[in-house]
């Protein structure tokens, strides 16, 4: 049955773990497959068509498991794939960049809102075109971070390296009159901490992994999908194509996850099979 079938999530590279940390803990009976394309990280800069064949590589991976969600946990690939995901795929489909925007919205006082993200999100517009679509009141302020991905995918959380490359990435946008601040790329949470001690206490931070799982379990709700039965214990397998080692070390500490798995694939299989 499709309702006992996993969650596929699909990121760049480790920053969809911050999605899927809050689908494990609102969504806790699901089941979830997950691909991070370490190996090409960031998207960000790349260009669009090459952001377009990389993701699709993923959903087709993702298909083969015969998954009955697709989450896109990756703000560039969701500005660049969404619509078309929805269109194709006979399967619901969400992305990251809704769901920040509606918590943005919500915290909010002075309507003055700050995203931060990839090159490819921030120059997309998604979010602002999202924002300004939901309120007309609202402000916005886009700053392209290029040198934080890098940073999660090495594990480099903290420390004053870290918070040297942060705070000189943020000291543009925090010189604006913005009272929260959406972190518009899901490697982001992983510094979150650092984030707000630079940004101060008068600044919101907005992750969109929380919201993400809100209208995830919706969804799931609305399509008759969510699983209510009984399982011992639901499967996470995590796919990568990097390093096993780096990923696995961030999975176990992000999760909270101490028996997990995760495979590396070259995603070639997917790639002759479709004649790409």
């Amino acid at each position: 049955m499709l309702v006992e079938k996993p969650i596929g999530v699909i990121d760049s590279g480790v920053g969809g773990l911050t999605v899927v940390s809050e689908l494990i803990r609102q969504l806790p009976k699901e089941e979830i497959i997950y691909i991070g394309d370490t190996d090409r990280c960031p998207y960000g800069p790349r260009p669009v068509e090459e952001v377009r064949k990389y993701t699709w590589e993923m959903i087709d991976y993702l298909l083969k498991h015969e998954i009955k969600m697709l989450v896109i946990a990756c703000n560039t690939a969701t500005a660049v794939v969404l619509e078309e995901a929805k269109e194709r795929l006979s399967i619901p489909v969400i992305g990251v960049i809704h769901p920040g925007t509606i918590a943005a919205l919500k915290v909010t006082q002075n309507d003055h809102v700050g995203v931060i993200g990839t090159e490819g999100t921030i120059n997309s517009g998604a979010y602002f075109r999202e924002l300004t679509k939901i309120s007309s009141n609202v402000k916005v302020e886009s700053l392209a971070c290029p040198a934080l991905v890098p940073l999660v995918e090495k594990g480099m959380f903290s420390g004053e390296e870290a918070k040297r490359i942060i705070e000189a990435s943020l000291r543009p946008i925090l010189q604006t009159p913005i009272d929260s601040l959406i972190l518009g790329c899901t490697h982001y949470p992983l510094l979150a901490p650092v984030i707000q001690e630079i940004a101060g206490e008068g600044i919101e931070i907005i992750s969109s992994g929380d919201e993400t799982a809100r209208e995830v379990s919706a969804l799931l709700y609305f399509e008759n999908l969510l699983f209510t039965g009984e399982r011992p214990e639901p499967n996470y397998l995590f796919y990568t194509t990097g390093p096993i080692d780096t990923f696995e070390k961030i999975a176990r500490d992000w999760l909270s996850i101490d028996d997990i798995t995760v495979k590396r694939t070259d995603l070639l299989s997917v790639i002759k099979e479709k004649g790409m």
